[in-house]
């Protein structure tokens, strides 16, 4: 079996590692007949496209930067930052064997027996945050109100950005996805025609305590999948460098044993191969690996050739493009 942890030891950049991963993978899932990891290969391939073929991003960019525009004529007094990335790769390659996990999982605990790779297949369709844009407020102090809450009036400004946001990027050619949440599920803050766009963890905050607006576009232009987040200073410093980013870590391992108690090696190989390659991620120590543009003292000290994280299991691509920050920075 391969796995992405064979690549990581080289020296190559990260589009290196992708194009013989992707390519290896394909090979292999062709001699012995393996559909999943032929769509594994595939959904790699998306990732290599968005790093080979960058012009659209900087159209796309370009005009997400217009409402970066409208919002310094809005809120003048608002402190604010634009971010893009694409996904990085551990967390891509995470995300993806996860969701095999996942599936086979719920689908054996309701139907008692294991599904076809058919299936399998036909279900790894849900990565539409390949590229997400994270717009991040904080109101000075100097303009919180007398008697106020600086929380609840950044909140209010969020949610007041957040009903801007659809309409403004759909006259630049986006189209609003349905989250699939339900009107219960938002905030009445958020205007009636915009709360099955998104998913409010402001309002309903994650387990680990992540709190951010999430929303998905589909740019016609573009023809691709782009997740915009809104979030507060103080919700993106707990999701970054905070306890949300150690809990949903050691929540994704919890999670994978209990589903590895439940399916017993051997029975599904679908299951048996994500669970081998997530199970690999989740121990790699980043310090020993070797990704030009990429350094990490340890597994909470990280410098990915363009800033330091904390905290995190990931393995970053250079950001959307300089083109961007030079745009709106």
């Amino acid at each position: 079996m391969i796995s992405l942890n064979d690549y990581l030891y080289s020296g190559n950049t990260v589009l290196k590692i992708l194009l013989q991963y992707s390519g290896d993978l394909k090979k292999e899932a062709i001699e012995t007949g393996n559909t999943i990891d032929l769509a594994h290969s595939n959904f790699l391939v998306q990732i290599i496209e968005l790093l080979e073929h960058t012009d659209f991003l900087t159209s796309q960019s370009q005009r997400i930067k217009e409402f970066y525009l409208y919002m310094t004529q809005k809120y003048p007094f608002l402190a604010f930052t634009f971010k893009g990335r694409i996904k990085s790769l551990i967390r891509a390659e995470e995300k993806f064997n996860a969701y095999v996990l996942e599936y086979i999982y719920n689908y054996y605990k309701a139907n008692e027996r294991y599904p076809s790779d058919a299936e399998i297949k036909n279900n790894l369709h849900c990565f539409r945050d390949l590229i997400a844009y994270r717009i991040v407020i904080s109101l000075p102090v100097c303009h919180i109100q007398e008697g106020e809450s600086r929380e609840e009036q950044e909140k209010t400004y969020l949610y007041e950005i957040a009903n801007a946001l659809p309409a403004f990027l759909e006259e630049r050619g986006f189209t609003s996805e349905m989250s699939g949440h339900t009107d219960a599920d938002c905030s009445e803050a958020l205007d009636e025609n915009n709360r099955f766009y998104y998913r409010d963890y402001v309002l309903s905050p994650r387990p680990s305590g992540y709190q951010s607006l999430h929303i998905t576009f589909y740019d016609n232009l573009a023809r691709c999948y782009t997740e915009v987040q809104l979030r507060t200073k103080d919700m993106d410093d707990f999701a970054e460098i905070g306890d949300a980013n150690h809990f949903g870590y050691e929540k994704t391992q919890e999670e994978s044993r209990s589903k590895r108690d439940i399916i017993p090696e051997g029975e599904c190989r679908a299951f048996d191969e994500a669970y081998r390659r997530l199970k690999l991620l989740q121990e790699l120590e980043l310090a020993e690996v070797d990704v030009n543009m990429f350094k990490a003292f340890n597994n909470q000290l990280i410098n990915d050739g363009c800033g330091l994280f904390r905290g995190r299991q990931i393995l970053p691509f250079e950001h959307l493009s300089r083109f961007q920050y030079d745009a709106i920075g």
